[in-house]
């Protein structure tokens, strides 16, 4: 294989999406509670209340990833868990709920990866105005500050953000996410402060936690218009100016792309800039497939459009294109000279039990054998890419889709909480292996010794 030896290879999960315990030792309601309750937003009227009930299973849960082999394990804390208000007293029960977990990762030779925001914001914090009040990165930089002291000693892995460009347009442009608003201006103001808030962390990180290696994760695609028509065309380009630009080029340029500078310039105070711009340690790329875009008259004059007949699908009908993420990783590596780490890629499929009980889930394993080549291939073209996260480690909340989509390498059976590892996890561990051995045939390598 092209990887290095200390290649990083982990599975990633989210608070919301799996940890369940939804109003358990103190925890308050996050936009996402909210939000799921309103008629026809979840599939099926489905909830997170329990999801996958990670907070009292999560010590099973650790022992799958260790038979797994994984070096690393990225999760995000819930802020509403920690901080029930969003602010001012912290919360001891959902505290000590991550020092078990982290303390256990440590124990199975396992590196815990922790991201601070995965979408589930405090609704006490969203209604003094949530992304859209500026004050909001200097509650960020309080919470931070909470999770670094408290973690920093055994963690040193940090990502500020998970996908904030699809949480702010998804969420505060075209109301498709909690909290549910389509506002251009909420957008742009969600937008700068969500960045804001992300130097305000860097800093907070920088000064508690010694040796912190510190990244922010960004969904990153390609996005291709859907037919030759100009005005499709210059939706995709609009398209991608929030999709991939929005987040990664003020943090590494101190800049907002072209097609945002005069939206968002209203916002900016001085001295932002800068604020934001803060070095970092490497990027986090989540990538699944890319976007075909045709125009539109929403909010931002695109949306996404069907791709072409010849493109293969999966079966939640996202296209299924390994060459674009080849493209991907080496365009961020020309672009953003620094290491990266691939903290998402998977696919849902249509997991059935066979006869045996088990999940013989071949076009996963199919996708994730297209998808790693393709990252080799980049590797091998100069791209410096460290780790290699599957999502996800189990069946869990997909938020819009409840549970009828499965993303998990390991079978969550919600209504007994059994979990199965499916066919994919057990071609997983044996790639895991076959890299250790082929690096270091005495030996595994743990997590805890990966680079910057």
């Amino acid at each position: 294989m092209t990887t290095r030896p200390n290649f990083v290879w982990g599975a990633s999960t989210s608070a919301f999406q799996i940890e369940g315990a939804a109003h358990v030792d103190g925890r308050t309601d996050s936009i996402w509670d909210v939000y799921l309750r309103a008629p026809g937003r979840i599939k099926g009227s489905e909830t997170a209340e329990v999801a996958c009930d990670h907070y009292h299973r999560y010590a099973e849960d650790v022992a799958l990833m260790r038979a797994l082999g994984l070096n690393a394990y990225r999760f995000s804390i819930a802020w509403p868990r920690v901080l029930p208000q969003g602010r001012g007293a912290a919360n001891e029960a959902g505290l000590a709920f991550y020092d078990r977990l982290i303390d256990a990762l440590l124990a199975a030779e396992i590196e815990p990866w922790l991201c601070l925001y995965h979408w589930d914001l405090p609704q006490a914090l969203e209604a003094l105005g949530g992304w859209q009040n500026r004050d909001i990165a200097g509650w960020f930089a309080d919470y931070t500050a909470l999770v670094a002291r408290r973690y920093g000693d055994r963690v040193k892995r940090f990502a500020t953000f998970n996908e904030p460009c699809v949480f702010t347009l998804f969420g505060y442009g075209l109301g498709w996410h909690a909290p549910g608003i389509a506002d251009k201006a909420a957008l742009h103001k969600a937008i700068h402060h969500v960045n804001l808030s992300h130097g305000r962390a860097v800093d907070v990180l920088r000064k508690d936690v010694a040796g912190a290696s510190i990244g922010a994760i960004h969904n990153r695609q390609p996005c291709y218009p859907c037919s030759a028509n100009p005005a499709d065309a210059a939706a995709a380009l609009r398209l991608a100016a929030y999709w991939n630009d929005a987040f990664p080029f003020p943090q590494a340029f101190a800049s907002y792309p072209p097609a945002l500078l005069d939206a968002i310039a209203p916002y900016v105070m001085p001295g932002d800039m800068a604020q934001i711009a803060r070095p970092i340690d490497w990027f986090g790329l989540n990538h699944y497939s890319p976007h075909y875009v045709r125009a539109d008259t929403d909010l931002i004059g695109a949306a996404f459009g069907p791709a072409p007949d010849t493109v293969p699908r999966s079966a939640i009908g996202w296209p299924v294109v390994p060459d674009a993420f080849r493209d991907t990783l080496l365009d961020i590596h020309q672009r953003f000279q620094l290491p990266i780490y691939v903290l998402e890629n998977g696919t849902a499929a249509n997991d059935v039990l066979d006869a045996a009980g088990q999940i013989q889930d071949h076009d996963r394993i199919g996708y994730l054998k297209a998808y790693t080549a393709a990252m080799e291939q980049a590797i091998a073209a100069g791209a410096d890419v460290r780790g290699y996260f599957v999502w996800s480690l189990l069946d869990n909340f997909e938020w819009g889709a409840g549970y009828s989509q499965r993303f998990g390498i390991v079978y969550v059976d919600h209504a007994t909480q059994r979990r199965i590892p499916k066919a994919s996890a057990r071609w997983y561990a044996d790639m895991i292996a076959g890299h250790r051995n082929s690096h270091d045939p005495a030996g595994r390598t743990t997590g805890r010794k990966t680079e910057g």
